[in-house]
């Protein structure tokens, strides 16, 4: 017998369940509905990949994408029609969530075509594009977090668009990604422009994080005491982060103005090894103010087995440094470690872009 009394648990801890998943047979089949219904899911990210999978291996599209092609849209253009389509519908879903929660919660994610990772003027112009043709108050514009993503991340937030940085893999990046929201934020003051309906997440990767590091504890250290300990440790320091920015005086005046807060997420936050509790990304990283965008399959098992403790981030701060410093000791290069992942996370979102333009160019 399911146990919802879990996924209630989280949610009374301080934590937002978030949906990593969408498609059209998700909306149309009401499995969507049924979560947000009965699983206390309360918003919802999407990502390139998410999108060639359900394009991919679903036949709802198949209508659409011959109509749209008679009209002669591109491939890209196609792309972009069935999935701000199908983002539209879904804030739709969740705007009695987005209006029960003040705005914070109810929010459904579109990211930026993953080709423009690297180009900030084009990202900053596709996220007004998006933001325009999907037209819901409850969007968030999904930003990777590169170099050339910061400035972008400022001037969208600056132009009263929700963003939801993704691809944070460090601490110091993460820092970075405050900032960029904070002066967006602080623009919009200077110029006496409402701040009190832009909300943002900073999606922080962690499971990718052991998995990288973890591959080369083995190659290394086999049975090191040390394998899967860097994700949670990583994140711990990223709420210490976010405490810190939020007991801050710069702070305080923008909550003056009305500025809400950049809320951590913790994305990719399904197990990879088979060998750790499934639960462990969910379970170990609750505190108030977080996001958790999960999996259904992650999902399913927190509601079945993840025993909610309360805060489970704010007392192991001491600990994550640490770990860190013995991650240095071990020889384990973080910089080069989270430079690597950011990387191959852009290289897999535009491949993943890559292969769903092919599948609607195949589509006869």
């Amino acid at each position: 017998m399911s146990n919802s009394s879990n996924l209630s648990d989280l949610s009374e801890a301080g934590v937002s369940i978030w949906l990593d998943d969408l498609s059209r047979d998700r909306l149309q089949s009401g499995s969507l509905q049924k979560l947000i219904d009965e699983s206390q899911v309360v918003g919802l990210t999407t990502n390139p990949s998410i999108f060639s999978a359900a394009i991919s291996h679903s036949t709802l599209y198949r209508e659409d994408i011959l109509a749209l092609k008679a009209e002669g849209r591109s491939a890209s253009e196609i792309v972009t029609e069935l999935t701000t389509s199908d983002v539209r519908q879904a804030c739709d879903l969740f705007m009695p969530t987005f209006l029960a929660s003040s705005q914070v919660d109810g929010r459904v994610s579109i990211e930026v075509d993953p080709q423009l990772a690297y180009e900030t003027s084009e990202t900053v112009e596709r996220g007004l594009y998006l933001a325009s043709l999907v037209n819901r108050p409850n969007l968030l514009i999904k930003i990777p977090a590169t170099i050339e993503g910061l400035p972008a991340i400022e001037e969208l937030t600056a132009q009263g668009i929700s963003v939801n940085v993704t691809l944070i893999f460090s601490v110091d990046r993460y820092r970075q990604v405050i900032d960029s929201y904070l002066r967006g934020l602080e623009r919009r003051v200077g110029r006496g422009a409402a701040i009190n309906e832009i909300h943002s997440v900073a999606s922080f990767f962690i499971s990718r994080i052991d998995a990288e590091i973890d591959k080369r504890l083995d190659a290394t250290q086999p049975g090191s005491p040390l394998r899967g300990a860097a994700a949670l440790a990583n994140a711990h320091l990223a709420y210490e982060a976010f405490l810190e920015v939020s007991r801050s005086e710069r702070w305080k005046k923008l909550a003056a103005a009305g500025a809400n807060l950049q809320r951590p997420l913790w994305a990719s936050t399904g197990v990879k090894d088979p060998s750790y509790e499934s639960t462990r990304y969910v379970i170990e990283l609750v505190a108030p103010n977080c996001v958790n965008t999960m999996p259904e399959g992650t999902l399913n098992e927190v509601r079945e087995k993840g025993i909610v403790r309360g805060d489970t981030i704010t007392s192991e701060f001491a600990h994550a440094k640490k770990v860190f410093a013995n991650l240095t000791l071990a020889g384990i290069d973080i910089n080069e470690v989270v430079a690597l992942l950011e990387d191959d996370g852009v290289a897999k979102f535009g491949k993943a872009w890559e292969e769903l333009l092919t599948t609607i160019e195949a589509v006869a």
